[in-house]
């Protein structure tokens, strides 16, 4: 294995493979530095084995309403340790899919926990054992890890992070979560859907409060169905692990209870991986625990470069790629390279049911200062949806009422994550209201509800 490259990348999630492969496709000759898996935390312990799990979880719903489609079955059982096997299974196939990747574009491997040093060089620890590389370019792409809040420290046993959510060895009876992001929403429906009882705790107003209120009121009310409970505007101040199971207290807008639960689950965001990587001997700045970068993830270290979660954009995955093939094709002096636009990322939360959204809130656009134009479809109103028994939840957009642009999509109900892309390359494209509704969506399907938004915004729908 050679020591001086083009580029190395430290961390091989899907921002840093993604960035190495595309600077192998552009002639440099690329090294990836990774301490565990290939492929990070979304492929090992993220996006894709959590969707295993949500999937198994959602199979087991369909079975258990099977008599809604005329079908009559004997009683389904959810076999939790099987479920965790094929979402593991799941992940490691991923991985291995990934080394596929990188021998087929030539990228050499080097394992190890790396340190970025003075000079355009790293050190690779492992086993006791220090080697030193160094490369024209270096990409830190280290990803993030789960918030440990300060009054409620993860033991790994009675109080977990999601990587040890997926990998019980035992279904709890009863699970607190804590957190109403995408992790704790997603758990919340597998762990609920499959017979544990679920609460959860959000301090902030709503559930999953970074989307529209309209999308927030939605899922709550389709978790409540779900025999979750829920309580907003409140924080979990302590966990007593000192019994059987947790007991939390819970502050509340109208006084403190306590919880009992199995498991108690901090899914209260991430953090950026940024310790103990030799940033403060290199000199690389850093602010709110976040690397600070031009919009091209230039560090203000020449030769050193930073993407994914250790930056101030979202903590998403399809954002860390975005970001990684963009910082490559700079400094390969591919032309017309543009920075990214982060309004218009799609969010998508992967519970059911789903949520999709990309660009300004209703509240938000308001706020911003924009006349708007707003256009909702429900489901219930599908024919596509109703047919197939996934009749919850809608599509709202948002429009500027000026010109017509193209301000925010807000979806929740089946298979609502894979719709948003076609909002999101409308925004791009700059296309106006009007342009959606004259653009003939195929029948019947669950993307005819964009349209039909679009015309209820200008006041054209026609199935309302």
């Amino acid at each position: 294995m050679a020591s001086q490259y083009d580029l190395i990348v430290v961390g091989s999630g899907p921002g840093g493979y993604v960035a190495a492969i595309r600077a192998s496709q552009l002639g440099l000759k690329t090294a990836i530095v990774e301490r565990e898996s290939l492929g990070g935390i979304c492929l090992n312990w993220g996006c894709i084995p959590t969707k295993a799990l949500l999937k198994s979880a959602q199979v087991f719903q369909y079975i258990q309403h099977a008599k809604d489609y005329g079908i009559k079955v004997g009683s389904a059982e959810a076999d939790f340790s099987a479920v965790i096997k094929r979402s593991r299974d799941v992940a490691n196939g991923m991985s291995k899919g990934v080394s596929f990747l990188m021998k087929k574009n030539q990228i050499d491997i080097i394992n190890g926990h790396a340190k970025v040093k003075p000079g355009k060089k790293i050190s690779v620890e492992k086993d006791g054992q220090t080697t030193e590389y160094s490369a024209n370019h270096i990409i830190i792409a280290t990803g993030g890890r789960a918030r440990q809040l300060p009054n409620v420290p993860i033991d790994g046993q009675k109080v977990i992070e999601y990587r040890r959510a997926m990998s019980l060895e035992q279904q709890p009876k009863s699970l607190l979560v804590i957190g109403s992001g995408a992790i704790g929403v997603e758990f919340a429906y597998v762990y609920a859907s499959m017979g544990t009882k679920v609460t959860i705790v959000e301090f902030m107003p709503n559930i999953v409060p970074v989307e529209d209120e309209d999308i927030s009121k939605e899922l709550a009310k389709q978790y409540k169905k779900l025999g979750v409970e829920i309580y907003t505007n409140s924080s979990v101040e302590k966990v007593d692990t000192s019994g059987a199971g947790c007991v939390s207290t819970v502050k509340t807008p109208t006084g403190e209870i306590t919880i009992e639960s199995d498991i108690v689950l901090s899914a209260a965001g991430v953090v950026s991986n940024i310790e103990n990587l030799g940033l403060e001997e290199t000199g690389i700045a850093v602010e709110r625990g976040k690397i600070v970068t031009d919009d091209f993830y230039r560090t203000n270290v020449e030769g050193f470069y930073a993407i994914g979660d250790v930056t101030k954009g979202q903590a998403l995955a399809h954002v860390a790629s975005a970001e990684g093939i963009i910082c490559v094709e700079k400094i390969a002096g591919v032309a017309h390279v543009h920075p990214l636009n982060y309004n218009n990322i799609p969010g998508c939360t992967y519970c059911t049911p789903e949520i999709a959204s990309v660009g300004y809130t209703e509240k938000a656009a308001k706020e911003a200062g924009y006349e708007v134009k707003v256009g909702k479809f429900p489901f219930t109103a599908s024919g596509k949806a109703k047919a197939a028994g996934a009749s919850e939840g809608f599509v709202k957009v948002i429009f500027d009422a000026k010109y017509g642009e193209w301000l925010g999509a807000h979806m929740i109900g089946t298979n609502v994550t894979e719709m948003i892309a076609e909002v999101v390359t409308a925004r791009n494209l700059e296309t106006t209201g009007h342009e959606i509704i004259k653009s003939v969506h195929p029948h019947p399907t669950m993307s005819e509800a964009i349209m039909e938004a679009a015309a209820a915004a200008y006041g054209e729908v026609i199935h309302l």
